[in-house]
């Protein structure tokens, strides 16, 4: 049976040596993009490859776009190719903490048709604990020709996301921690603030101290006092780019309620268009 949402530590322990198993190290710094990729040379779950969020899980910034526009499905294919992802391969993503990283993997992959794909629960500190190694070997694999198969209705863009709101059929989901989400710091974007009508729950109430993610009974509880009596279908997930979003859909997916969007854009598209609305504080 494969693995669609999380696989604990032990668990892959098991399938290091499968070679129907694909680890892919996520790991990245918004504030050094390098760091992330000189960590996993450094010292990496063994065998695992590496996937860097501007170069590899993100499109070209445009004047129009958020910080990490989604790839072409094209592209990602071909990078989901040249790792040699096959139908049948278990892919299990994993980065430095509780999985924001790893979780735009798992999003990017099941949008492209690939389900066998996981985050490592509580990434590389989760796989120290129990007692796993690292190294800095990388096992080659024979290429593939995925074959990308963008699943519909899986994201949503900015034209579509404002008519949705303005009709009332779409309750928005914002990611970011309170102070940002309220406007009262910006330590990334140039313009503070959120989408006027969009609530806030931010994606560190998703795990524990332990930085795993919360049992599936206590995220159903949390996420239904934020979705209220919205169906998650009605529900689109953002954040400041298209990235802590994917854990809160990871979340909710691990919660039994599937089926909510992506804005892939988020905070930092949104306000490239001044005529855009942003409001402030809680409302």
């Amino acid at each position: 049976m494969a693995f669609t949402t999380l696989v604990q530590a032990a668990d892959l322990a098991g399938h290091l040596d499968d070679p129907r198993w694909l680890v892919v190290d996520c790991r990245f710094d918004l504030a050094d993009p390098a760091a992330g990729e000189t960590a996993w040379r450094r010292a990496h779950l063994p065998g695992a490859a590496y996937l860097h969020l501007d170069r590899d899980l993100s499109g070209p910034v445009t004047a129009r776009s958020g910080r990490h526009p989604l790839p072409a499905p094209a592209a990602l294919a071909a990078t989901f190719g040249r790792l040699g992802i096959a139908p049948g391969t278990q892919v299990v993503a994993y980065d430095g903490g509780p999985g924001y990283f790893a979780a735009r993997l798992w999003w990017l992959l099941r949008w492209l048709g690939h389900d066998a794909v996981a985050v490592l629960d509580g990434g590389l500190p989760a796989w120290l604990a129990a007692g796993g190694t690292l190294d800095a070997s990388v096992r080659g694999r024979a290429a593939t020709d995925f074959v990308a198969a963008p699943r519909a209705g899986q994201a949503i863009d900015a034209p579509s996301l404002q008519a949705a709101l303005a009709a009332g059929t779409l309750l928005l989901v914002d990611a970011r921690n309170a102070e940002r989400f309220r406007g009262e710091v910006e330590p990334i974007d140039p313009v503070a603030g959120h989408v006027p009508g969009a609530v806030n729950h931010p994606g560190p109430g998703n795990v524990g101290a332990d930085g795993r993610l919360l049992p599936p009974a206590e995220l159903a509880r949390r996420w239904r006092e934020t979705l209220g009596a919205r169906r998650p279908a009605e529900v689109a997930c953002m954040c400041g780019s298209g990235i802590t979003a994917c854990h809160n859909l990871l979340a909710l997916e691990s919660a039994g309620l599937g089926g909510a969007r992506l804005y892939p854009g988020s905070w930092s598209e949104w306000i490239r268009d001044p005529a855009r609305p942003v409001a402030r504080g809680t409302g």
